[in-house]
């Protein structure tokens, strides 16, 4: 569902016609050198292509206004190879609409040093030529990423690539569709949020719909692919044996695969990426989607339970960022804690709807009383996350503006097997440590639906939030509640409109 082969980021150079001609050709051919490093680089998951030197005013604006139109181009690598004067650098900022990351490097990485005569100073200037060009991004005041480093490097190239995910997942969002199916869970604030809001900032729409278009769509299934699907679970997943042909609960596993099928036709028709459902609105339906929304999420849909339509429009956002990642993404929820002092620990879960993309093991696919929504007994896949690190993520509406919380955990395995606890789960450590990240979470307005992922590094997070423009709390290894708080007031001032 999620290609990011046939995306691009464009590489572009600044120089100038002061050196000559020979100069520029010379310029010309070490970005393309650059540029295919770069494209074949296994830590960037898109094309990279070189496009242009810009020397001129005209050359700079017509490849930023090329860059706006060009569907397959989700951002810019810039970097100066000459001293480049910046005041040609304006119009074509001013007009450009893509983010771009600002590489600081130069063609050779180490200096000849018997050799240097002037026409190698006058070529290799990047020293000084990417200082000008950050001088007029800060006089501009845009935000952007900057990567400091010689291009075969390892580290430059991932930083490039982290970035790339994160511009990648921006330009996914923008038009993107997201199905809230009934409304939230009635008298809940953080699921509440501006759409016109959204839509503007972060690129994506809402809209709603009753949960009977969704029952039209689920009735409307074939027994044959009702058959067809079931096959499938049991192929995948370690059924429970009254599940399968002949058991007790077979019709309940039937129901679960037409309400699947029925979905995903309903958002396959609507050009969808995510949805939301809520337990308190159900009409029609013969039990909560649970196996259905996980199988949508594997498929890399975005998800928010109760109507949580920031959450599902950021898991999306997310799953595309991740891709070609191992580890997994999921929507998630801080569900209950283990307060003992020599390890204090969260245990996150919901109460069905977790993406098996996180399990660890093959996944059993279990039937269980839900004890809410008044409906017959879901089918849900049953798992544990394996340990290692992760990241919790949330963007909430404030009124103002949108904040981005981000935190960095550990996943542990439980201390015991839990075999009264049917559903999906995944125990984590939060750094720096449980009281200080919950205090700065809660501090910092922090939703309890995040998304967890084990795939993302915490750079593509903080990438995201710089391309869409709004604000971000990380809470990692370094926090403190004194500094996050701080944090807290300086950016109510920064983000005053």
């Amino acid at each position: 569902m999620i290609d990011l082969s046939n995306k691009e980021l464009w590489f572009v150079t600044g120089s100038q016609h002061l050196y000559g001609e020979e100069t520029l050709k010379q310029v010309a051919s070490n970005s393309q050198e650059i540029a295919g490093a770069l494209n074949n680089a296994s830590a960037i998951p898109v094309s990279v292509v070189f496009k242009t030197v810009g020397e001129t005013s005209e050359t700079i604006r017509d490849i930023c206004q090329e860059a706006n139109n060009a569907k397959e181009c989700i951002g810019l690598v810039i970097w100066c190879h000459t001293f480049s004067p910046a005041k040609m650098w304006i119009g074509g900022l001013k007009a450009l609409k893509k983010p771009f990351v600002h590489l600081h490097t130069q063609f050779n990485r180490d200096l000849p040093w018997s050799e240097i005569d002037m026409d190698y100073m006058n070529l290799h200037q990047s020293a000084h030529g990417d200082r000008e060009f950050g001088f007029i991004c800060a006089r501009m005041r845009i935000d952007r990423k900057v990567v400091v480093g010689h291009w075969q490097d390892p580290e430059v190239q991932q930083q490039i690539g982290n970035w790339s995910r994160a511009a990648a997942a921006h330009a996914s969002m923008q038009g993107a569709r997201i199905c809230r199916i009934g409304d939230n869970m009635r008298e809940v604030s953080v699921t509440e949020g501006d759409k016109v809001a959204a839509e503007q900032v972060l690129g994506y729409s809402v809209n709603g719909y009753g949960v009977g278009d969704v029952v039209a769509y689920v009735d409307a299934v074939s027994d044959a692919e009702v058959d067809a699907l079931c096959a499938t679970y049991e192929s995948e997943y370690d059924v429970a044996p009254e599940l399968l042909e002949g058991g007790a609960k077979r019709e309940s596993l039937r129901d679960g695969a037409r309400i699947e099928l029925g979905l995903r036709k309903f958002l396959e028709e609507r050009n969808a990426v995510g949805f939301t459902t809520t337990f308190e609105d159900l009409h029609g339906l013969k039990q909560l989607p649970g196996l259905a929304v996980q199988r949508l999420m594997m498929d890399g849909y975005g998800f928010g339970a109760e109507g949580d339509w920031k959450s599902a429009a950021l898991l999306r956002t997310m799953k595309v960022m991740e891709q070609g990642l191992e580890g997994g993404t999921s929507f998630m929820e801080d569900y209950t804690y283990h307060l003992d002092p020599a390890g204090t620990k969260v245990l996150g879960s919901h109460m069905l709807e977790i993406c098996p993309s996180i399990a660890q093991g093959k996944p059993k696919l279990e039937c269980h009383p839900l004890g809410i929504g008044g409906k017959e007994d879901p089918v849900r896949l049953v798992f544990n996350v394996g340990e290692g690190s992760a990241v919790n993520a949330t963007i909430i509406d404030l009124g103002d503006r949108f904040r981005f919380v981000v935190n960095e955990v550990d996943v542990v395995a439980p201390d015991a097997d839990l075999p009264k606890l049917p559903v999906a789960r995944a125990v984590w450590q939060p750094k720096p440590d449980f009281k200080t990240s919950a205090a700065c979470w809660i501090q910092a307005g922090g939703s309890h639906h995040p998304i967890f992922s084990k795939a993302l590094p915490t750079e593509c997070l903080v990438d995201y939030a710089t391309i869409a423009g709004i604000e971000l709390v990380l809470i990692d290894e370094k926090s403190t509640v004194a500094q996050v708080k701080n944090e807290l007031r300086f950016n109510d001032v920064a983000y005053k409109k």
